[in-house]
């Protein structure tokens, strides 16, 4: 049982991680750090887009329209964060 706790919690670091780089992605594209002109950047954000593309649909469609700011990776951020924490404070019920 240990390993599916540690299992949950390297899946839950590893969307941390995807979303923190998607969220620094955006501005810097935004702020023309970046190019979509590059074939390597393009690539990159086309695959993190389509990775987190089927968390942040349901939730988008929750949220209201906030013109051009999405909160999607604000709200998933918050959801790993408390799964983290309940699997932390569960975590005798795996060993």
């Amino acid at each position: 049982m240990t390993s599916i706790y540690q299992i949950l919690m390297l899946l839950l670091d590893i969307l941390w991680f995807f979303i923190i780089a998607h969220v620094v992605m955006s501005w810097l594209i935004n702020f023309q750090v970046l190019n979509l002109r590059q074939p390597l950047v393009a690539q990159i954000w086309t695959g993190i887009n389509r990775l987190l593309e089927p968390i942040y649909a349901p939730i988008r469609r929750v949220l209201p329209n906030m013109g051009g700011l999405d909160l999607a990776p604000l709200v998933v951020l918050i959801g790993v964060a408390i799964a983290r924490i309940v699997l932390q404070n569960n975590a005798a019920a795996f060993f």
